[in-house]
């Protein structure tokens, strides 16, 4: 009897720390989990009303799962871009996933590999951004981490299928759904200029995204800009950085 009431015990007490560890994670994820139910079913709207079908949205969501690249992937085909360009764009924007796992992977040593995997097919920047900030707070692992980021996962593909569902009863241009892609990349800008170098970074970018639009045939200007914009970036933080903080060479 002694043995039977210890694992129940046990069980008790492992259910209780996954509810814990649920209840935390979604404590912290339910601001992203917000934030995506618009973008998700504007893009939904935006993909359904410019050819795809709900279960392609819905696929593109699964396996893709990232915004902005979902928007570039969109627009692209509604602009009749080809697919070797949509899918170099996508890789191109999609390239900083690559910096923030490895600033993750510091956090989660010694984590099994199929773990990760799951952990990382979830990373977005918000999630990220979440995830990290309490990682270094000391009070967060990685199962409060992978639950941020399924939840988070599972919002945005819902809230774009909806979208996409929705998006045959929606007219063109209703309710603003059209500036969408470009108000969110306004918005993705803004909050991540936080200095001299970041301005800089997207006048450079920008102008060279207008010069090769205008001097370069195809929508090949996306990467072009985004290549340009990022080396042009990292030539000049430090000599802005120096210059602005008094150091001379």
């Amino acid at each position: 009897m002694t043995g039977l009431y210890k694992k129940t015990g046990d069980c008790e007490t492992g259910r209780n720390d996954i509810a814990a560890i649920i209840r935390q994670g979604a404590g912290a994820a339910w601001p992203i989990c917000l934030g995506y139910l618009p973008i998700g079913l504007a893009f939904g709207v935006l993909a359904r009303q410019n050819g795809l079908e709900w279960w392609a949205v819905g696929l593109m969501s699964v396996v893709v799962f990232a915004g902005s690249s979902q928007f570039i992937a969109v627009a692209m085909m509604a602009s009749g871009a080809a697919a070797p360009a949509i899918i170099a764009t996508t890789f191109f924007v999609n390239l900083r996933h690559t910096l923030m796992s490895s600033a993750l992977a510091v956090h989660l040593a010694g984590i099994r590999r199929r773990f990760l995997a799951l952990f990382a097919y979830g990373i977005t920047d918000e999630s990220f951004a979440v995830n990290m900030s309490r990682f270094r707070d000391g009070r967060w692992d990685h199962r409060r981490g992978l639950v941020v980021n399924q939840l988070t996962n599972a919002t945005w593909i819902a809230a774009t299928i909806i979208g996409a569902l929705a998006g045959s009863l929606v007219p063109p241009g209703a309710f603003g759904i059209d500036y969408a892609l470009t108000a969110m990349f306004i918005c993705l800008l803004a909050i991540q200029i936080h200095g001299v170098v970041y301005v800089l970074t997207a006048v450079a970018a920008a102008s060279a995204s207008v010069a090769w639009y205008i001097l370069v045939p195809g929508d090949s200007y996306i990467v072009g800009a985004s290549i340009l914009g990022a080396t042009a970036g990292y030539i000049l933080k430090k000599p802005v950085e120096r210059r602005f903080s008094g150091r001379h060479p």
